[in-house]
């Protein structure tokens, strides 16, 4: 296939091993809307498909070679070859996909390798005993119905444009690799840092039980230097592995993960059998700790003010798929120039370069679950799966500090009353905590909550004097409602130990600076009257953001945005990352003389 490989580094510094083999580039690829790729065999070697496709780019995207297009294709397929690389020989070979929207059957050579449900989620199948010597068949079928009960985000489920939804993506949308291991291999890797005892915690799945007692070595540096190595023996597939940090004789003993002091540690994983390596993975982690105490949030036990800018990671030519590594780091960068020290990434799981780079330049995140848009059965397991595995693929992250299961009753349109949606975001509230409790939770961001860490407030006023009157009085808010619905759903009480954020305002759109007229279709659209100069915009940025910060028992907002989204153009960047104002005056005015 093609020679350039695009978005050729390796997609999870968080769980690299050396044995890393990038497949993206070229792939064969075909739509099927008559569904007639199975009885048709073209899962078998020799089918050739009439298209070409660049991966890991959607085939509605400019980059893909197919795009921009809007038109809907539930199913597809892709192929394309690969050689085993000589360093794999005599290893188990991994195949690894980033995330493949939505559900995908994986052949090799003809032979079914596998099959995974879920748009966000990485997975691997063990294709071994699959491959044979020289050029193998790798083939997926792709299925992405334009269904609104699948946790969708902000991919639109009909042709055109809707509102705030977007076009949608479908098929791989991040990078696919191989990797080797041995005989028993590392399946999941979790640390939990203790900053109180100056430890962490390490929680370490194999990808099977072994038969036989195994070692596992850990080797923890900072900077380069060792800090420490712990060897343990596991008998069972799951172990945990306590590590002290402290460097002893040292200044400063323990270092802390922060914005503007972003301190990691590197550890190394070796699973050894008779002191043969058996699998080799490197990660990282921060030693930092967030909490909710009688509604103040802290940050390594310092109270923390927090200035998020909304984030929905779209790019004009790949759509939710970053163009580059330095499209990630250059995004983050812009956050951190325009004065925040966190995004809340709206509607979508990020790639995961992007944690990683806001894990090395101290950025603060929200992490939050794309919505579905009916309550179903089917919709309650697959938002408590996403969920999952969004939790379980970046749990080592020290940037990401709050995870939001809902946004503004998006999927469960009657929590207000409706017993079984309440139970549901109460469901994923608590899911969170038993899956990670070193990290808050906004339980259904935007009004209507039930349990929750944080009271989240969206009001879209266009006058600081109008966000003054509405949360002039605390108590009035949580026991009537905010612009727009109620702040906590009907028979739920808050503990009064939530700390109140306003996570979603301002929206201001330029009239002549970035995309205008029609888009799809539809008129492009940001909140209230657009403006027409850099003037304008500062008087209503500073006055509504003034009237937050003057807010008394508020702990932080998240303004709305920071790039423009195709017909959304209220972003202080255009969608090609033009800042729309003055960046310097803009960081200014995003702070207040007593540090907010």
């Amino acid at each position: 296939m093609g020679k350039e490989i695009p978005r050729s580094e390796h997609p999870r510094p968080d769980f690299m091993r050396d044995t890393f083999e990038n497949l993206n580039g070229q792939w064969q690829f075909a739509f099927d809307d008559a569904d007639e790729g199975r009885k048709a065999f073209w899962y078998k070697p020799g089918h050739e498909f009439p298209l070409v496709i660049t991966v890991p780019f959607a085939y509605q995207t400019k980059l893909s070679g197919l795009g921009p297009t809007d038109e809907i294709h539930p199913i597809i397929w892709y192929r394309r070859t690969f050689t085993v690389p000589a360093a794999m020989a005599g290893k188990r070979v991994l195949l690894r996909f980033g995330a493949v929207d939505y559900e995908c059957a994986v052949y090799v050579n003809g032979q079914m390798a596998g099959t995974h449900t879920g748009g966000y989620a990485p997975f691997a199948f063990d294709i071994t005993a699959l491959l044979k010597e020289g050029e193998n068949d790798l083939c997926l079928r792709v299925t992405d119905e334009p269904d609104y009960t699948l946790p969708r985000g902000k991919q639109y489920w009909d042709k055109g444009l809707m509102g705030c939804w977007y076009t949608p993506v479908s098929g791989i949308w991040q990078t696919v690799y191989l990797e080797a291991v041995g005989e028993y291999a590392l399946k999941q890797l979790h640390i939990t840092p203790d900053i109180d005892r100056h430890m962490f915690t390490a929680e370490i799945a194999l990808d099977h039980m072994p038969c036989e007692a195994l070692e596992l070595e850990l080797k923890v540096t900072f900077k380069g230097k060792h800090c420490r190595t712990v060897r343990a023996t596991v008998s069972d597939r799951c172990s945990q592995i306590p590590v002290d940090v402290v460097v002893r004789g040292a200044l400063d003993s323990v270092h802390l993960w922060q914005p503007g002091a972003p301190a990691l540690y590197d550890v190394e994983v070796t699973l050894l059998k008779k002191e043969e390596v058996l699998d080799h993975v490197r990660t990282y982690f921060g030693m930092r700790k967030i909490e909710n105490k009688d509604g103040r949030i802290y940050l390594n036990h310092m109270p923390i003010y927090q200035r998020l800018v909304l984030d929905q990671g779209y790019w004009p030519d790949s759509l939710i798929t970053p163009p580059s590594d330095e499209a990630i780091r250059q995004d983050i960068e812009f956050t951190l120039q325009f004065g925040y020290n966190g995004a809340r990434k709206h509607q979508k799981v990020e790639d995961p370069r992007y944690y990683y780079w806001a894990d090395q330049l101290g950025l603060l995140v929200w992490g939050e679950v794309p919505s579905s848009y009916a309550f179903t059965d089917e919709m309650v397991r697959r938002m408590t799966d996403t969920l999952t595995d969004f939790i379980d693929r970046d749990f080592n992250h020290p940037s990401i500090i709050t995870w939001v299961p809902l946004n503004e009753s998006w999927g469960v349109r009657q929590i207000y009353t409706d017993k079984r949606q309440q139970e549901l975001s109460r469901t994923l509230y608590h899911l969170t905590k038993a899956l990670d409790g070193t990290r808050l939770c906004s339980g259904n961001d935007g009004w209507e909550q039930v349990d929750t860490d944080i009271c989240a407030l969206h009001d879209y006023a266009a006058e600081g004097t109008v966000i003054e009157k509405h949360f002039e009085d605390r108590a009035m808010v949580e026991a009537h409602s905010c612009d727009l619905r109620p702040c906590y759903a009907q028979g739920h009480t808050p503990t009064g130990k939530e700390a109140f954020m306003v996570t979603e305002y301002g929206g201001i759109a330029f009239a002549n600076i970035g995309a205008q007229g029609e888009m799809g279709g539809m008129e492009t659209w940001g909140y209230h009257e657009k403006v027409t100069d850099e003037e304008t915009f500062f008087e209503r940025f500073q006055s509504v953001t003034d009237a937050i910060r003057a807010i008394p028992y508020c702990q932080g907002y998240c303004y709305t945005q920071l790039t423009d989204v195709m017909q959304e153009i209220n972003g202080i960047l255009t969608e090609d990352r033009k800042a729309k104002v003055n960046v310097k005056r803009f960081a200014e005015a995003n702070q207040n003389p007593c540090g907010r």
